[in-house]
């Protein structure tokens, strides 16, 4: 199926020259001056090359049909990331290429969609936010403005994330799982 370039995204599957590629990042540029160009870094399924492209953004891309499934993400060992069918019960092994800077946010039993290839797993999407628990960060100073400043906290799952000066060690909060940015703390 063709699309244009400008509308891929993190996680879709491109086929370009009889190979299948995952995009892993997606990024339109609009010069000043020119042609607006979509950057696109890819990663080959099949032997794990990275590779760059640069395509105009009305230019037509192949994306490759892929089915995604829901499946809820159950533990990580040696053998890769498992995986469980939400209707079936049939659990899956994913390597770790294939989920890459995305497995700091896995948690048990966290829905999860796969995209699924002839039977094998190419890319994850995850949901968009995550709730984690704040374990340390630099205590709240008197005084400072919570408008432009911020400070650095780590978090339960290891990941290290930038909050407002008024969140202090304990407090729960929603962080984006596409570039790991605080949202805002957690309601529950």
């Amino acid at each position: 199926m063709k699309v244009i370039a400008s509308s891929l995204r993190k996680g879709n599957i491109v086929e370009k020259e009889g190979k299948l590629y995952v995009v892993l990042s997606a990024e339109n540029i609009h010069p000043g001056k020119g042609t607006p160009v979509t950057q696109l870094d890819m990663r080959r399924i099949s032997d794990g090359v990275k590779v760059s492209e640069r395509y105009r953004t009305t230019e037509q891309v192949e994306r490759a049909f892929v089915e995604d499934r829901d499946y809820s993400f159950l533990y990580q060992d040696g053998e890769g990331y498992h995986f469980m069918n939400q209707e079936t019960y049939d659990q899956i092994t994913v390597d770790a290429d294939v989920i890459g800077d995305m497995a700091i946010w896995l948690q048990e039993g966290m829905p999860c969609k796969l995209s699924m290839f002839e039977g094998v797993a190419v890319a994850i999407e995850l949901p968009a936010r995550v709730t984690l628990e704040i374990t340390d960060t630099e205590p709240t100073v008197k005084g400072q403005t919570a408008s432009s400043s911020y400070k650095p906290a780590m978090l339960t799952n290891g990941a290290r994330v930038m909050v407002p000066p008024h969140v202090a060690s304990g407090t729960r909060i929603v962080v984006l799982t596409e570039d790991g940015t605080y949202v805002e703390r957690a309601k529950d």
